[in-house]
């Protein structure tokens, strides 16, 4: 089952929203495109019909998220446990170094100077996940091993 934090279903609702938007206008240049004639060699029409294509394939796919999806509210877990919308302090046990981290559903791609977004899926999240704070994690990283103690909860 895959979790989400209410803004993560959000700006999935939002880009589904704007992909269903988008559904006339590509209808549009279909039409369009068809008018010129000649089918075979029709630039226009394949690229608008290749558009279509993925933008459907898009918006069944936002649409099986959000339907199986459980949407995670803040606070719905106990105060020292760690879980999706948690930001979370770590000390890497090797090192010493001090980071925070962001547990998410799915990734935004924004980078931020104020916490590294890890994924429930990740070998990180998924060592985080229900995890307590005072407790050392281990994750399984590529090139072994690392080993965190969870500092505190933000």
């Amino acid at each position: 089952m895959e979790f989400l934090t209410p803004d993560e279903q959000k700006q999935l609702q939002e880009r589904l929203n704007s992909l269903m938007a988008n559904r006339p206008r590509i209808s549009e240049r279909i039409a369009e495109a068809r008018a010129l004639g000649d089918l075979k060699e029709n630039a226009e029409y394949h690229s608008a019909r290749e558009q279509q294509g993925m933008e459907e394939a898009e918006i069944r796919r936002i649409e099986d998220r959000l339907a199986t999806a459980q949407v995670i509210q803040k606070g719905s877990g106990a105060a020292d446990v760690v879980f999706i919308g948690s930001m979370v302090k770590l000390r890497d046990q090797r090192t010493g170094d001090e980071d925070v981290y962001r547990l998410v559903g799915e990734s935004s791609g924004e980078l931020n100077d104020d916490y590294i977004e890890v994924t429930t899926s990740s070998p990180m999240g998924e060592a985080l996940m229900k995890s307590r704070v005072g407790e050392v994690i281990n994750v399984k990283a590529p090139r072994g091993v690392k080993s965190f103690e969870i500092l505190e909860l933000l």
